[in-house]
């Protein structure tokens, strides 16, 4: 069981907890009405009271639970992040030809191409991008980030649907993430590429918690979001921290062009001339 798992289940114990409790005392409450002596229906009476205001501290632990248990459980358990391993290029041997007569080679053939496998480059911060820093809190190295998740709707950390293939039209995409040991005020960039090209991006100080639910968001025109392979890229100062990629399928809406109105000539007035009298 993880903690989100741990945390619904003392949710739904405390809130059936709750409704028994409350029930046992709102039955001895209306007892008590019945009962003929005075000392002991107020004796009855305070107890189902009692009873009742127990209920409702287990109602209150129950939606201080739903409200800050997860962020204070990450903040003493800290999520791992998952290494995304990069895959090698295993070059496919070439067919060796034997030959039926063995000739007495007189020159050395050397090869004037090798075969070298591309080298994945490391995710960076643009220069550009970095001249628009503006904290001077110190990063923590050690701040962790879980992988990425994608969704058109992250109004609820607690329940939202994840996809990595997207169907246009759209006009907002949200990556979120949960995080632990971070520093507020210190630099974080998000890093939006559409096939390789910088499509958006967003750099501010860290304005959260120490730990626990983050996200990055894009909101734009539909004629904005073209088709391909997204990906996005999190950096705590100049330190890369998480990289994760979603599709976009379909085209994007055409923009409508804005047509602009064309003046529409004046008449002119043209005098007739006058005819002389006979």
């Amino acid at each position: 069981m993880d903690i989100r798992a741990g945390i619904i289940a003392a949710i739904v114990l405390s809130v059936i907890g709750g409704l028994f409790i409350f029930r046992s005392g709102y039955r001895a409450w209306l007892s008590a009405r019945r009962l003929t002596f005075y000392r002991i229906r107020r004796q009855r009476e305070r107890g189902g009271l009692f009873t009742i205001l127990l209920s409702l501290v287990l109602f209150g632990f129950a939606f201080l639970l739903g409200r800050f248990g997860e962020p204070v459980a990450y903040r003493y358990f800290p999520p791992s992040p998952t290494i995304t391993l990069s895959p090698t290029i295993t070059l496919s041997p070439t067919i060796t030809l034997s030959p039926t007569i063995s000739l007495t080679p007189t020159i050395t053939d050397t090869p004037s191409v090798t075969d070298t496998p591309t080298i994945t480059p490391t995710p960076f911060i643009p220069p550009v991008i970095e001249a628009l820093f503006v904290s001077e809190v110190t990063p923590n190295p050690a701040a962790v980030f879980s992988p990425l998740q994608f969704t058109l709707d992250c109004s609820n950390f607690l329940d939202f649907e994840s996809a990595t293939v997207f169907r246009n039209p759209i006009r907002y995409m949200c990556a979120v993430f949960t995080y632990d040991q971070m520093i507020p005020g210190s630099q974080w960039t998000a890093l939006w590429y559409r096939d390789g090209q910088l499509a958006h991006y967003e750099t501010i100080p860290w304005d959260g918690e120490v730990g626990g639910y983050g996200f990055t968001e894009w909101e734009a025109s539909p004629e904005e979001f073209l088709p391909g392979t997204y990906e996005v890229q999190i950096f705590v100062g100049l330190e890369w921290k998480v990289v994760g990629q979603f599709i976009l399928q379909g085209d994007a809406p055409t923009r409508v062009p804005t047509l602009s109105p064309t003046p529409s000539p004046s008449p002119t007035v043209t005098d007739t001339p006058t005819p002389p009298p006979n």
